[in-house]
């Protein structure tokens, strides 16, 4: 999600610094003090801070000002929230946390695919694996691009609604992990061909097959990760 104008450029300042903690836990900003830092208006300000009350970054409160809230209360699975903490020291942490998550959730995900799917699930997943072979050996920012829609897929077609909802979040993770260099410059074979047998898996119905192969990629992603974060 892109947060445009002048809000936008706000919380691109502001995000970072609350997520990183250069701005603490218990700190309190006034809205006029940013209206005068940051040259924008009453509205934009509120605005700004409506997104961050959203996220659970901070609170507003009359008379008191905006206090930037613990962290342990903040919506990490929101994926701005993701990107912010994963620009600054707390990557490492941050990226093994929702590589965990992956691990958990995302074979899971494709055994229920292969019973759930739909049809118009089978026919994305059979074309997004092609798509991933292809543009593997030429893109790699539109390799991508289709990994985060394979991923968001596969979590949809499992009929759960609740997987279904971090499609967003694993798809900020694959981003975080290309931008910060932490992938290969060139996509692995064995892992495109693992996407592929995800896809035939779940189109083919074999649940276990599925889990397998999905288990494979994502335990492969946090061994790797693991690897270059030492």
């Amino acid at each position: 999600m892109e947060i445009q104008g002048l809000p936008g450029r706000l919380l691109a300042d502001l995000g970072p610094a609350i997520a990183s903690g250069e701005i603490p836990e218990g700190a309190v900003l006034r809205s006029e003090e940013l209206e005068a830092k940051y040259g924008v208006s009453r509205t934009v300000v509120r605005e700004a801070v409506r997104i961050l009350e959203s996220m659970r970054l901070v609170a507003p409160r009359r008379r008191v000002g905006i206090t930037v809230q613990p962290k342990a209360g903040w919506d990490v699975f929101d994926p701005l929230v993701i990107r912010w903490r994963l620009a600054g020291a707390d990557r490492p942490a941050q990226l093994r946390s929702l590589g965990s998550l992956r691990v958990a959730v995302e074979p899971a995900a494709a055994a229920l695919a292969a019973v759930h799917a739909t049809d118009d699930h089978r026919r994305e997943l059979g074309a997004l694996a092609v798509e991933l072979t292809v543009s593997a050996r030429s893109d790699l920012s539109v390799f991508l691009q289709h990994d985060i829609a394979f991923h968001a897929t596969v979590l949809r077609a499992s009929g759960n609604e609740m997987f279904a909802h971090l499609g967003d979040t694993v798809g900020a993770v694959l981003t975080g992990r290309t931008e910060h260099q932490l992938m290969p410059h060139q996509p692995e074979p064995y892992a495109v061909a693992l996407h592929r047998e995800v896809a035939d898996a779940i189109c083919e119905g074999r649940s276990g097959d599925a889990e397998t192969a999905m288990r494979t990629i994502v335990q492969g992603a946090l061994d790797e990760l693991n690897e270059v974060l030492g």
